[in-house]
């Protein structure tokens, strides 16, 4: 998964030792890069599989790094741009990008966006700077190193917000969820795009046996949308199958 000085509630509010990033305009130096199923009658949230935390993240995304355009990038390409499509639509101006990787999708950014990413990964965040600069692209206000489950930004600071190909990476997919919550403003929109485990058939036995490489993947191939989406969420969100055969899915849900 550029920068003057956004206005008002725009601004980074640091968190314990955080320090804030400027946002003046961009140089190669201003991005910081420091199944169980529920059931009704518990209410209880299925746990997504173990064996992914940060420092595993890190890991497999600095090995990652230097080919996930490559390899990753023309398979994701068809979630990535319904996502940018649909939030180019919709109303508000700032877009927090959480996960955003290389910057595949920074491109993609109507004009009137104003787009602040995040990612765990410094290598991969090297290359979105790169990106940016190459590429001149004067939608992104701030490109940081930041923990998308424990941000430092203030209540309500996003119109909308992003995670596409993040859930499934995160040592904690719900408390994600929670924080871009937290930081969409009321009635602002969330919008995730992932790979989802199958029901069945031979994906879901193909997801199954790749589940134990989980750290070297970097992300859960058995991850299942009802770990991170309690069923009163599921029901209002909106779920569309995205090509490759319904591969990965676009969920969009209203704050």
């Amino acid at each position: 998964m550029a920068m003057p000085a956004p206005q008002g509630r725009g601004r980074l509010a640091a968190r314990g030792s955080r320090a804030t990033a400027s946002r003046s305009p961009l140089t190669k130096k201003d991005c910081r890069v420091p199944m169980n199923s529920a059931t009704p009658s518990s209410g209880r949230l299925p746990r997504p599989p173990t064996g992914l935390d940060a420092d595993a993240v890190r890991a497999a995304y600095r090995r990652w790094a230097s080919i996930y355009d490559t390899a990753f990038g023309g398979i994701s390409a068809w979630g990535r741009r319904a996502a940018v499509q649909a939030i180019n639509t919709l109303p508000g101006r700032r877009v927090l990008e959480a996960g955003v990787g290389t910057g595949l999708a920074l491109p993609l950014y109507a004009p009137d966006k104003r787009v602040v990413g995040i990612d765990l990964s410094s290598d991969m965040l090297s290359l979105a700077r790169e990106r940016v600069v190459r590429d001149r692209l004067g939608t992104v206000e701030a490109v940081l190193e930041m923990d998308a489950e424990a941000t430092s930004f203030t209540d309500g600071d996003f119109d909308i917000a992003v995670a596409m190909f993040v859930a499934s990476v995160v040592p904690h997919p719900r408390r994600l969820l929670t924080e871009l919550r937290r930081v969409v403003r009321p009635g602002g929109h969330i919008l995730l795009v992932n790979h989802f485990a199958a029901e069945r058939g031979p994906r879901w036995w193909v997801e199954r046996a790749l589940a134990p490489a989980s750290r070297a993947l970097g992300w859960h191939p058995d991850f299942r949308l009802d770990a991170l989406l309690a069923p009163d969420e599921l029901a209002v969100a909106t779920v569309r199958p995205m090509h490759p055969f319904g591969l990965f899915t676009l969920v969009q849900l209203r704050n």
